[in-house]
């Protein structure tokens, strides 16, 4: 196991010296399972019966003896390779996936955009996917109406407001998806990789919105490629590779450790 211990407190010493601190999100010594082509997820007869899982052939651990603990209103940054676990981490958030190890805690409800799609029905009209998504969030029917169409301006697709979601492009998609998804009162909100379909302009909007987020007090769990992008939104990171958390420290701080593990390697000097 790499180096969980930095100047940003682990889980123990984080519980040790705040014992009675408030706790958004609680991991604890999560591993989850897959297949090499498929997923693996538990069922609920073996969710109810509380027995593990057997191991079966072909599978490979995504995330194994992963710990840590969020307080309300942190900003974590999700760092690590293509495949090392970092969307398989904020789905265990969401709670849309169950770990075969260990356990997950929210504190709150989570608003979570994780996948182009945002949990959009294709077959529906984005007028009924807004209604529908925002209702399964506790949103009261009035209180959409009040929002519906700062929502729609906010995505600019104002005709295609009654166009099915599944006709809609990947750009159109991501816009309905985050207005919705940073309307809703969440007290947390997973945001993934999507953002990086958008256009330019429509990308700095959702990231100003992300930052009168941050302002009020939400709990932000950000996976990006982007360094500058991770510096701008983040005080914290964790860091991922070959399903284990690395490291858990000051962002800044992680994104040293993880260019100097796999950044690009600077060229050797010359020889005169």
């Amino acid at each position: 196991m790499g180096d969980v211990s930095s100047s940003v407190a682990g889980p123990a010493a984080a519980r040790a010296a705040h014992p009675d601190a408030e706790v958004a999100i609680r991991v604890s010594d999560v591993g989850i399972r897959f297949k090499r082509n498929r997923s693996s997820r538990r069922s609920f007869k073996d969710l109810l019966s509380g027995r593990k899982r057997r191991n079966r052939p072909g599978e490979f651990w995504a995330l194994r003896g992963v710990s840590f603990d969020v307080r309300p209103g942190e900003a974590i940054g999700v760092v690590g390779r293509n495949g090392q676990g970092k969307s398989t981490l904020l789905k265990l958030v969401a709670q849309v996936v169950l770990p075969d190890e260990g356990s997950v805690s929210v504190r709150g409800g989570v608003a979570p955009l994780i996948e182009i799609t945002g949990g959009f029905v294709g077959d529906l009209s984005v007028r009924d996917n807004v209604y529908l998504t925002a209702g399964l969030h506790g949103m009261r029917r009035r209180e959409i109406d009040a929002v519906f169409d700062e929502i729609i301006d906010f995505a600019e697709i104002a005709d295609f407001v009654d166009t099915p979601y599944k006709h809609l492009s990947s750009g159109m998609k991501v816009r309905i998806a985050f207005s919705v998804i940073s309307r809703l009162e969440e007290p947390i909100m997973l945001v993934d990789e999507v953002l990086a379909v958008g256009d330019k302009a429509f990308k700095e909007k959702c990231y100003a919105r992300i930052e009168e987020m941050l302002a009020s007090g939400r709990t932000l769990f950000f996976v990006s490629h982007s360094e500058r992008d991770l510096l701008r939104f983040c005080t914290r990171g964790l860091y991922l590779d070959k399903g284990e958390l690395r490291l858990d420290a000051p962002i800044k701080q992680v994104v040293d450790r993880y260019n100097a593990e796999y950044g690009p390697k600077k060229p050797a000097p010359k020889k005169a």
